[in-house]
């Protein structure tokens, strides 16, 4: 299993967890900033698996357990743009 410290190398989710009343959109944006300060050598999936392993039996109602799931959750097909945008070639 990956280290707590790889996989949150900052601390940033750690810390989202002991932020009192913090809300869905700061732990979107703490999400966001916790992505791109990953390194590149480090598997997001994996990461993510781990701090839901660490942080999400506990607090199966935080907003931040609701936003490592929906990270680990597949993205949806690429659709067509409708428009001009999706007549260029």
């Amino acid at each position: 299993m990956m280290r707590i410290e790889l996989a949150d190398p900052r601390g940033l989710i750690r810390e989202s967890y002991r932020i009192e009343g913090i809300g869905p959109s700061e732990c979107r944006s703490i999400f966001l900033d916790w992505a791109l300060g990953l390194p590149e050598t480090v598997d997001t999936s994996r990461a993510l698996r781990r701090l839901l392993a660490e942080y999400g039996p506990g607090a199966a109602d935080h907003p931040m357990t609701a936003v490592l799931r929906a990270g680990l959750a597949e993205e949806p097909a690429a659709r067509r743009r409708g428009g001009p945008r999706g007549r260029r070639s």
